[in-house]
């Protein structure tokens, strides 16, 4: 039995030929086990674990059709519990409105492209993810999920979320988190119950 049901394998910084390829390895050990793999072909902006594409060619941001179906064509004779996170203009982090653009509406172009090719009845014959989709709107994601997304990673809306309830935590309780003794109860009394770690932990899950 495996201990994890998918993984998310982003080789996208890669040439996308050694990218599929590594992909296809991966999944010819892991669909016996009935593992979902997840992966990436186009690049997301910003900055996560290392890898900064700040600058990157705003151009590469897009993935087009012709790459996703290579992806599709590589994999789906091994098996088909597999995604695509497909690049639309997404970027790790949140930003300023106007300073990102993102284009969901490119998904529904990767669909009917796929479509074609395989003669499908299916309108949504792929199964897509949507990467650095925190800070993104109601409609963009409606239409990413209405074009075939099935997964949306929210991690930096999630860190906030988390910080956000450590930070409210320490603004109440600043006296109380300035020595192991002493607050405006007295100058004996302990802080323990304050800065032990499963009473702030608790407030920012």
């Amino acid at each position: 039995e495996p201990l994890f049901s998918s993984h998310m394998l982003d080789l996208s910084e890669e040439p996308d030929e050694e990218n599929i390829a590594i992909c296809v390895q991966y999944f010819k050990k892991m669909a016996p086990m009935k593992i979902w793999l997840e992966m990436e072909i186009g690049i997301t902006g910003g900055e996560e674990d290392g890898v900064n594409n700040e600058d990157i060619d705003p151009e590469k941001l897009y993935t087009s059709p012709e790459q996703v179906y290579s992806v599709y064509e590589a994999l789906s004779p091994v098996g088909d519990m597999f995604s695509i996170a497909a690049a639309f203009g997404n970027v790790h982090g949140v930003y300023k409105p106007g300073n990102v653009s993102l284009q969901p509406e490119k998904l529904a172009g990767h669909q009917a492209y796929a479509k074609e090719k395989l003669s499908s009845k299916d309108d949504k014959p792929i199964y897509l993810v949507m990467h650095g989709g925190s800070g993104s709107t109601d409609d963009e994601i409606k239409t990413a999920v209405g074009a075939g997304v099935v997964k949306m990673n929210v991690d930096t809306d999630t860190q906030w979320a988390y910080w956000d309830g450590i930070r409210a935590f320490a603004a109440e309780n600043e006296a109380y988190l300035q020595g192991q003794i002493g607050n405006p109860k007295g100058a004996d009394a302990p802080n323990k119950k304050f800065y032990d770690p499963r009473n702030w932990v608790r407030k920012a899950e």
